[in-house]
């Protein structure tokens, strides 16, 4: 059992990725200021607002509380990465696979279950995702039965049918609480004593040899890091692209 570093960082807009790149790259203790948003003249100085916010990054020791350790799923044995903090643990786990038969490119997914054995209800927000330092959006995902009118498609041309994703439709990620595009300012909750799981997809944002290809078999390069907001916490799990579970047709 390891322990997971508590780490001060600055509070910036919600679901900020700058927050994601800072600890990512960084992972120390640290002050951000964010610039107050307003109408500011070209001889006027902005005002400046420091904040503090939590956060928890998985495998890193600190005596702050919170311990990280690795699981093993009883069903499939892949790894299963959990951080835990006063009575709620996250757990988290990464999937893969290709755009499509005709396409090109990269889906990299996530699946997170939020364990709430508190007596109070925990709110969970989108956080951020990163690969290799490259920020990605989540992926606009249609839902089945739905279709896009002329305008939307044009306006979102890389829009991707649920029954697309194999990731979803076998069920190794939750479509129920899936953050997409449309609903990565969603916030979810989950009461006492209870557990939710949230899922979200990206396209792989790098354009040079994302996939490495071996004897045994096919796996995403670099690291992937992504966070969720708890309450006031950030929980951040940070994957190499090898531990990455396939699970496309």
């Amino acid at each position: 059992m390891r322990e997971a570093r508590h780490v001060h960082v600055g509070k910036g807009t919600p679901c900020e990725l700058a927050v994601l790149c800072l600890l990512a790259f960084a992972v120390l203790p640290l002050g951000v200021f964010t610039f107050i948003p307003g109408v500011v003249g070209q001889d006027q100085v902005p005002i400046i607002k420091a904040e503090v916010m939590s956060a928890f990054v998985w495998g890193e020791d600190s005596a702050s509380g919170a311990s990280s350790s690795t699981l093993q799923d009883p069903l499939t044995g892949n790894a299963v990465h959990s951080l835990s903090y006063a009575g709620v643990e996250v757990t988290s786990r990464i999937g893969f696979e290709g755009v499509s038969t005709e396409g090109v490119g990269t889906f990299l997914n996530y699946t997170t279950t939020i364990i709430n054995s508190t007596d109070s209800t925990l709110s969970v927000r989108y956080g951020g995702i990163s690969v290799d330092g490259h920020a990605a959006a989540p992926l606009l995902v249609v839902p089945a039965g739905k279709k896009l009118n002329k305008q939307e498609r044009k306006s979102n041309p890389k829009a991707v049918k649920l029954g697309e994703i194999h990731c979803l439709t076998s069920g190794f990620l939750s479509s129920e609480n899936l953050f997409s595009a449309n609903a990565s300012s969603q916030v979810l909750s989950v009461a006492p004593r209870t557990a939710l799981t949230v899922s979200s997809v990206i396209r792989d944002p790098r354009n040079y040899h994302s996939v490495l290809c071996s004897v045994d078999g096919c796996h995403p390069t670099g690291t992937m890091r992504y966070y969720l907001r708890v309450d006031d916490k950030d929980y951040v799990f940070v994957w190499p692209g090898r531990a990455a579970v396939y699970c496309g047709t």
